[in-house]
């Protein structure tokens, strides 16, 4: 149904947003306005405002904006019909009647969904007489207790082609309804129509307000043509955009619970009675577009869980092509896969909820699932099919449809390409440790973008673990929190390898504001070092700072620079260049302190007025921040002097 404008504006003027936010969202009033914790992030400090003079909400951590129905959307995954629907009965507003056509489907639909509660009730109470004992012994072989059946309805189908058909009839259900519901098989060729289910454990489908929509029937003979059989389209029921236990899964996940997909009925029901209660399963298909939307509807980064076999490997790429034109900020999918030759109805019942944990902690994201397809048997021994691998990538890569995404994906499976090939020389017999960085550790791989500038790609902890007692100074190890900033990190580099700098620029780097603790210790002991008398070398450099007890924050910002730009931070690089990434660096570090200075005057402004103007200025710096990252390498002639010659990915 479409809601007129003056519709919602009635609605609206009706309910303050503040009432409805805060049924979700503890408030506090904030002068003219409301704020609170993200309803959409965990924070310590309130980035959530509501404005009901102008009636809207905004969500800094987020930047999810807009209004009551919206509201109702993100948080409880409603769509826009139902969350009118439901503030217009709240409100008080009466929604207008549908015409004479849609009223007509409407109280068909309604005919159907009556017709379908009967057939449910007919298989549950079959499944618990005399007749369903077959059935009843399936069930609990697969674990499944008589409160599990009972709380998702679990039926049986009698082994008779006019059961269902004679139980109806004598409700007063016609032949049309049951064959329309899709009970019955008819046809032109069929004089009289039969029970589509038969000798079948029956699983019922509900939509998302928990009505009975269709079946899905499990098989008691092996002789049975299809082990699984659904129920057809009808007018209840589109296959490829429902999911099994959607509705209470939508609310399980809006209370916090992980969105996980599975393949079939019995899998939704153990991981649900283990405590993953916000788990689905498509219907007899192959994930599709609508079940995505579905699922991302409930969580913006859902865990599918596939078998670990080939058939499962093959859904879980079928699911990557799927979600790869549809991927967003913030939006994605991640993988579990599961021991070969287990379901997670296996899982359940073998290891419990622990064993189910232990397979979703190890839940890998997109990315990796579309590299290990693109390069598990890539063959790389020639120039020509190293070409042919990215030839495959920048196919893949073209399938994205949201530029952001688009880039960072293009950066992170560049970066992977350069790892791949350098392992391939090295397994070609290039020198010993020919890739490895300082101190024998992995070293950073290069790969370059597009438009000429450099990425790094840093070892990972596990590349670093085997070296030891160095572990615990890496950022990658010692949490996000510990970081260092690329940029501080990379000046402090530069003059740790071209202590000359010092003679120079020492003024400019006292006048320096760093971030980072261990940066501004480390500058504070450049100083003193440089203070008593310029050291010669790095080496003489060092070992002054060793004499000051600047060590461990050297060798933290020696392992921090992960920058596009950071190789004038070695030895080799030639005094030019030195200087000129030098001067453009600080130059950046300048900016950024200054930006993020007015950043914050932009979010404090827009907190307080919510006005386009505000909000005009606040994606203003926003867009100036994001400019100048990454930005080291862009100096005109940067790298000519070292005799770094340009190379493309």
């Amino acid at each position: 149904m479409r809601f007129s404008p003056q519709i919602l504006d009635e609605i609206r003027s009706r309910l303050r947003v503040s009432d409805v936010v805060g049924r979700k969202v503890k408030l506090a009033r904030a002068g003219r306005e409301f704020k609170g914790l993200s309803p959409f992030n965990a924070e310590k400090s309130p980035s959530f405002f509501v404005n009901d003079q102008k009636g809207f909400y905004h969500d800094f951590s987020s930047g999810k904006h807009g209004d009551i129905f919206t509201f109702l959307m993100d948080v409880e995954g409603l769509s826009f019909p139902e969350a009118v629907e439901r503030l217009a009965a709240e409100a008080g507003v009466s929604l207008p009647k549908p015409s004479a056509d849609e009223a007509a489907k409407e109280v068909r639909r309604r005919t159907l969904h009556e017709v379908m509660e009967l057939a449910c009730r007919f298989f549950e109470h079959a499944l618990q007489g005399r007749i369903g004992a077959r059935a009843r012994g399936y069930l609990a072989d697969r674990g499944l207790t008589p409160a599990t059946q009972q709380r998702f309805r679990l039926g049986f189908a009698p082994d008779d082609r006019s059961a269902l058909k004679q139980h109806l009839a004598e409700a007063g259900v016609p032949i049309p309804d049951m064959v329309e519901a899709g009970l019955l098989i008819a046809g032109d060729d069929i004089p009289v129509p039969f029970d589509r289910f038969r000798d079948r454990v029956m699983f019922p489908i509900l939509d998302l307000k928990g009505r009975v929509i269709a079946f899905g029937g499990r098989a008691l003979s092996k002789d049975a043509p299809a082990k699984y059989l659904n129920s057809p389209e009808t007018p209840l029921f589109h296959k490829g955009s429902m999911l099994y236990n959607g509705g209470p899964a939508r609310a399980a996940a809006h209370d916090g619970a992980r969105v996980i997909a599975v393949e079939g009925y019995i899998d939704v029901i153990a991981m649900v009675t283990a405590g993953f209660e916000a788990t689905v399963a498509p219907l007899g298909t192959a994930l599709t577009e609508d079940q995505l939307t579905a699922l991302w509807r409930m969580s913006p980064e859902p865990i599918l869980c596939f078998d670990g076999d080939k058939a499962g490997l093959r859904a879980a790429f079928r699911a990557v092509d799927l979600a790869l034109p549809r991927l967003e900020p913030g939006k994605s999918l991640a993988f579990a896969v599961l021991p070969e030759g287990q379901d997670p109805d296996d899982l359940v019942r073998s290891g419990g909820r622990a064993a189910v944990e232990a397979i979703l902690a190890q839940a890998r994201p997109l990315a990796d699932m579309l590299w290990e397809r693109e390069s598990q048997d890539a063959q790389i021994d020639t120039p020509e099919r190293r070409a042919a691998l990215e030839a495959r990538l920048a196919s893949v890569l073209g399938t994205i449809a949201d530029e952001r995404v688009r880039r960072h994906y293009r950066d992170d499976l560049a970066a992977r390409t350069t790892l791949l090939f350098q392992r391939s020389g090295e397994a070609a017999g290039r020198p010993p440790g020919a890739w490895r960085g300082r101190g024998g550790l992995p070293g950073p791989r290069q790969i370059r973008r597009p438009n000429g500038s450099l990425v790094r790609l840093m070892p990972t902890a596990t590349e670093i673990a085997p070296r030891g007692s160095s572990l615990k100074l890496s950022a990658l190890v010692r949490g996000a929190a510990a970081a260092i900033p690329t940029r501080e990190a990379l000046v402090l580099s530069i003059f740790l390898a071209h202590p000359w700098l010092l003679a120079n620029h020492a003024e400019e780097l006292a006048e320096l504001e760093f971030a980072h603790r261990d940066c501004d210790r480390l500058r504070r002991a450049l100083l003193d070092a440089a203070a008593e008398d310029v050291p010669a070398d790095a080496a003489a450099l060092a070992a002054a700072l060793a004499g000051l007890g600047a060590t461990d924050a050297l060798e933290r910002v020696r392992r921090a620079v992960t920058h596009t730009a950071d190789w004038p931070a070695r030895p080799e690089a030639a005094p030019a260049d030195v200087e000129a990434c030098w001067t453009h660096v600080v130059g950046l570090h300048h900016k950024k302190r200054t930006l993020s200075r007015e950043l914050r005057e932009a979010e404090e402004a827009h907190a307080k007025t919510q006005d386009e103007g505000s909000l005009a200025w606040l994606r203003d710096v926003q867009a100036r921040l994001a400019a100048i990252e990454g930005t080291e390498a862009l100096i005109e002639g940067f790298g000519a002097a070292s005799g770094r010659a340009s190379r493309g990915f």
